[in-house]
């Protein structure tokens, strides 16, 4: 993200965000332009460019979630906070500009190494931090052992959601719940007979 070396202006960041997702609804995300989108929000492109570094991350921030994400709260349990966050992850996920836009953003992420960084860098991070806070809290109240993986949580995780939403088009109304049990659940197995197994035996 660009840094202009003075405070932003938030109502600014509000006029990019309603003018993206009014012109994903409109003209998809293949008819979005930069462009477009400053004249819809009545400012230069400049003060997109500022923010963002590309189309892509602008509507990624406007459909989805923007770079600052909040630390998730503590619910008390894992499988509350597992709920917690999976519902959070369906709101981000399934509202009409999130559908407009993220099929056509995910294959030109997967095809370009440097959007793939630079989305890592910028909202993956994030996400994968959070998801470790969860995860430490569950530890640090004896409910796991030990920490799990947290790129394959995290990817287990979301890519569940995104596949049920986009791929299967399933109804989210139970998957939080159902998502969270099943998780919390794989998760005390799996580390559970990971310290019990015995050890492998050296030659």
């Amino acid at each position: 993200m660009g840094n202009s070396g003075r405070p932003r202006d938030h109502r600014v960041d509000q006029a990019i965000t309603a003018a993206t997702r009014e012109l994903l609804a409109e003209t998809g995300y293949a008819g979005l332009t930069m462009d477009a989108v400053a004249a819809r929000a009545g400012i230069g492109k400049a003060a997109i460019y500022r923010r963002y570094s590309s189309k892509q991350e602008m509507v990624f921030a406007a459909a989805v979630h923007g770079h600052d994400l909040q630390a998730p709260p503590d619910n008390g349990s894992l499988l509350a906070d597992l709920t917690a966050l999976a519902k959070v992850i369906v709101g981000h996920l399934s509202n009409p500009a999130a559908c407009a836009a993220l099929p056509a953003l995910i294959g030109e992420i997967a095809t370009s190494p440097q959007l793939a960084e630079r989305f890592t860098q910028t909202f993956i991070e994030p996400e994968q931090a959070g998801n470790a806070e969860i995860l430490r809290r569950a530890v640090l109240r004896g409910e796991l052992d030990r920490m799990p993986d947290i790129d394959l949580f995290h990817a287990m995780f979301g890519g569940t959601i995104f596949s049920w939403l986009f791929i299967a088009r399933h109804d989210p109304h139970d998957l939080p719940d159902l998502l969270a049990r099943f998780t919390c659940a794989a998760l005390q197995a799996h580390l559970n007979q990971d310290r019990d197994r015995p050890p492998t035996p050296t030659a």
